[in-house]
């Protein structure tokens, strides 16, 4: 298997006022080229966390993780971070926003600036490239902010919360357009969410991570009787209630 992300034993210290807190023990898992994961768990698991970790903004205190083969130990251009702000500049056009990140690492190439008008053109923003983020809607701003992202073409992609500001029936829709392209465009995806019916409508498996400090509890392979696999059609299949129940008592919320 060709596995482009692994994590061996990864754990999470840090200092508080009241003293070391253990954020994550003994992470293991890995993630297959072109798969999709979501990891989901109790507030403070530690989830955010671990995608900071994976993209080498932050050094676990224990275990390590590989990319492609190689071990972090900073910042890859094989990642790209979607956060769940879209952190558009509101002064820069939605075709200035997306080149931001080539302009940053000074590889705003005439090709790489053609692949950005390609890339809006393809997911139907060319026409909004001259216009500013406060005249698109929500969810066109996470489309903006997800091609923002794969314009510098990472090969994998960490998604932090990226629909939680959305209303409902907006977040549903981006959902669905979030994993077209994340399809089409054959990037490795990990996605840390709350919504236990998000994490299943868009993954390949779910990673559940327990209460702090924050372990793998459990992995469920989500397989669905689809005739074509989208996040909506995914929650009409017979089996998504199954697996939602599987994880909700994997969670041991107690109300």
């Amino acid at each position: 298997m060709n596995h482009v992300v692994e994590i061996h034993n990864v754990g999470m210290k840090y200092q508080s006022l009241n003293g070391e807190i253990t954020a994550l023990e003994a992470i293991d898992f890995s993630v297959q080229d072109g798969e999709f994961v979501s990891i989901v768990g109790p507030s403070g698991c530690g989830k955010s966390t671990l995608l900071s970790i994976i993209s080498g903004l932050v050094s676990a205190t224990s275990g390590s993780v590989w990319l492609c083969g190689e071990k972090v130990t900073g910042t890859s251009p094989k990642i790209g971070y979607m956060l769940q702000k879209d952190h558009l500049f509101e002064w820069r056009t939605i075709y200035q926003n997306v080149i931001l990140g080539l302009e940053i690492r000074k590889a705003a190439t005439p090709e790489a600036k053609e692949r950005a008008l390609i890339l809006l053109k393809t997911y139907g923003l060319y026409d909004f490239k001259d216009k500013y983020p406060n005249q698109l809607s929500g969810g066109m701003r996470q489309r903006v902010a997800l091609i923002r992202t794969l314009v510098t073409d990472p090969q994998i992609l960490l998604l932090d919360e990226p629909f939680s500001a959305l209303d409902y029936q907006t977040r549903l829709m981006v959902n669905d357009d979030i994993y077209a392209i994340i399809k089409k465009e054959n990037k490795t995806a990990l996605l840390v969410t709350h919504d236990i019916s998000e994490s299943i409508s868009m993954a390949d498996r779910v990673i559940l991570l327990s209460k702090r400090p924050g372990t793998v509890k459990n992995i469920y392979e989500v397989r669905l009787n689809c005739d074509k696999r989208t996040p909506l059609a995914s929650r009409e299949a017979p089996e998504f209630r199954h697996i939602f129940q599987e994880i909700w008592k994997g969670l041991d919320v107690h109300v």
